[in-house]
């Protein structure tokens, strides 16, 4: 198995944005002492907004100018100790500002669809080109903020410009419709684990010009939600995410929906959901024949004592075996 472990690097969109140390820099750390004693490298979705948007005012406030230097910093070394540093965008910070304590959101344009085809254009270049600043390199691979990249042939131009042909939004089977966000990918097959696309990145073109590496995915009953709430209400210090800021919140109608019908999670090393690795990947190495890929996500904000030592006991248990540990 191709095992990719993949980082949504970024603060949280919420009324809280949480700071930058505990939200990034600090989780990110305790990460890379577990895979870098492994020699395992991973994937950084950088949610290049923010620095575009660090960048551009730290002029104006001390803070976010030291912010800015500090991120950079972990950003360069990143790439410099041979993690991939990937294109992740949040279109939303085009229209959110700074007030001099604090990021103000504004999630009305949420999806990069949500822009005029010159305006998407003109993002994508500008995030991009900021990651190429910081490590010299250009993102080869991209990934939509909330998992909100259709229509993707709105898109699909602004990122063949800047050279990127990988694609690792979609994750098999899953749904979400909100006022802000969408995303359906319930007719891509489960196990499909790599395949080429051309503007529609749910149906499979072999002469399309991208490569789509889904985020592997669970199906999950009902009741791990009713334990993850529980574990939530305990407080347990174990339970408790390194992030400090606050999400943005799950409509009543799709909280409703996750406790009561089952459902496709993403498989990820956030919180309580790194309980479900291990099931996952032995449903993907035994459905792919042990010849596909596993793809892991996370958000260092989401982090807890509890899933980064779930994530060592699976990085102990199989990095010795038959498995390649894979960057873009």
């Amino acid at each position: 198995m191709n095992i990719y472990i993949t980082l949504d690097y970024e603060l949280f969109f919420g009324k809280s944005s949480g700071t930058l140390d505990n939200s990034i820099i600090k989780p990110t750390e305790e990460l890379l002492e577990i895979i870098d004693s492994l020699n395992i490298k991973a994937n950084f979705f950088v949610d290049a907004g923010y620095l575009v948007n660090l960048e551009m005012l730290s002029n104006e406030h001390p803070q976010l100018k030291k912010d800015y230097q500090k991120v950079t910093q972990q950003i360069k070394k990143l790439a410099q100790d041979g993690h991939s540093i990937e294109l992740h965008i949040h279109p939303h910070w085009e229209d959110s500002y700074y007030d001099g304590n604090n990021w103000i959101f504004d999630t009305k344009r949420y999806k990069l669809s949500d822009f005029l085809e010159e305006e998407i254009n003109t993002i994508v270049e500008k995030y991009a080109g900021i990651l190429y600043k910081i490590t010299g390199s250009k993102p080869k691979a991209y990934r939509a903020g909330g998992w909100s990249a259709q229509p993707f042939n709105k898109i699909a131009k602004a990122l063949k410009n800047q050279d990127i042909y990988i694609d690792s939004t979609v994750f098999p089977k899953g749904y979400y419709n909100s006022k802000d966000q969408y995303y359906n990918f319930r007719n891509v097959p489960q196990y499909l684990t790599e395949y080429r696309f051309s503007d529609n990145l749910t149906q499979e073109n072999q002469e399309g010009f991208f490569t789509e590496i889904p985020i592997s995915s669970v199906k999950v009953k009902p009741y791990f939600f009713w334990k993850f709430a529980y574990h939530k209400l305990l407080k347990q210090e174990k339970h408790q995410a390194f992030g400090d800021g606050q999400a943005i919140a799950k409509t009543k109608n799709d909280t409703l929906r996750l406790m009561t019908s089952s459902s496709y999670s993403v498989v990820s090393i956030d919180g309580y959901k790194s309980s479900l690795v291990e099931q996952a990947f032995y449903l993907y190495k035994r459905e792919t024949q042990n010849k596909g890929n596993f793809v892991i996500i996370g958000h260092p904000k989401a982090f807890t004592r509890y899933s980064l030592e779930k994530l060592k006991k699976f990085l102990l248990k199989h990095y010795k075996e038959n498995h390649h540990f894979k960057t873009f």
